[in-house]
């Protein structure tokens, strides 16, 4: 029996403006899964994660991570779990006034004591860890470049190299590419792919780009109006399944209305390209 790293039980969540964004939501993760949500914008996908690292809490519900079950979790066990749950945004969450080095080296924060002012204030073993984890995306000749002068897929393997210096058991990555040129979002995706294979990382990626979806991730879970409408396997998943979860709800007489995925559908073949991160 596969050990679980995420077990999601009936999630729920309305806002206080009233607005329903989970409805029952049964997700379970195992570990070392590499599982993609996909779904039309505003159907959860972001909540979902949120919950996931206690960002947000669940409405109604079971979450259950790393063991620890978030709904009753103390501050203590839901800044342990943060410690282990790596979270990178589409907008990369950087100081662009701080070099590369200095935003990843924010990433272990949550393992010292006191606030850190520069990278000298860092102990030596965390600076050798930061430039591992720079030259492990790609980054180490840009470690002391100011993060503002950086490209944008620069920036984002950057922000995945701060999640890296967490030591993360659980790997979430909320549209990591959505605001990336499509050779950077395949770069991108490469960098992720092989470090999480490397590390043994449980993932939750979000992605609007259905063929990366489906060239990268073991699992695709579809959201439509807060709801789960397909749980597959990638290499079982038609196109019919997935043009089904692309479908708009009409509020008004609850037909459903047939949208376009934001990318093609046919199967990318990413795997097959050589890593390579350069530019």
């Amino acid at each position: 029996m596969e050990k679980l790293a995420i077990q999601a039980v009936n999630i729920d969540k309305t806002f206080p403006n009233g607005t329903r964004a989970l409805k029952n939501v049964s997700i379970d993760v195992p570990e070392q899964q590499m599982l993609s949500l996909v779904g039309l914008s505003g159907s959860g996908k972001s909540t979902f994660l949120r919950i996931v690292n206690g960002l947000l809490p669940a409405s109604s519900g079971e979450m259950q991570v790393l063991g620890t079950h978030m709904e009753n979790a103390n501050r203590h066990e839901i800044r342990r779990i943060r410690r282990d749950v790596g979270f990178v945004f589409q907008q990369f969450g950087l100081v662009g006034r701080l070099t590369a080095i200095e935003n990843v080296l924010t990433g272990a924060l949550g393992r010292l004591r006191f606030p850190r002012f520069g990278v000298i204030s860092y102990p030596l073993s965390l600076r050798r860890q930061a430039l591992e984890q720079l030259d492990r995306v790609g980054m180490a000749d840009y470690a002391f470049q100011r993060a503002d002068t950086l490209s944008g897929g620069q920036m984002q393997r950057v922000a995945i190299a701060r999640s890296l210096l967490q030591e993360p058991k659980i790997l979430l990555a909320d549209e990591p590419v959505a605001s990336l040129d499509p050779e950077s979002s395949q770069q991108v995706m490469e960098v992720m792919f092989r470090i999480v294979r490397e590390d043994h990382l449980t993932v939750i990626v979000t992605l609007h780009q259905v063929e990366l979806a489906r060239g990268w991730a073991d699992r695709i879970v579809g959201l439509r109006d807060g709801e789960v409408v397909m749980d597959r396997f990638t290499s079982d998943i038609t196109d019919e399944e997935i043009r089904d979860v692309y479908k708009r709800v009409d509020p008004d007489n609850q037909s459903e209305k047939e949208s376009n995925p934001s990318a093609p559908l046919a199967r990318s073949e990413s795997r097959e390209v050589v890593f390579s991160v350069e530019g």
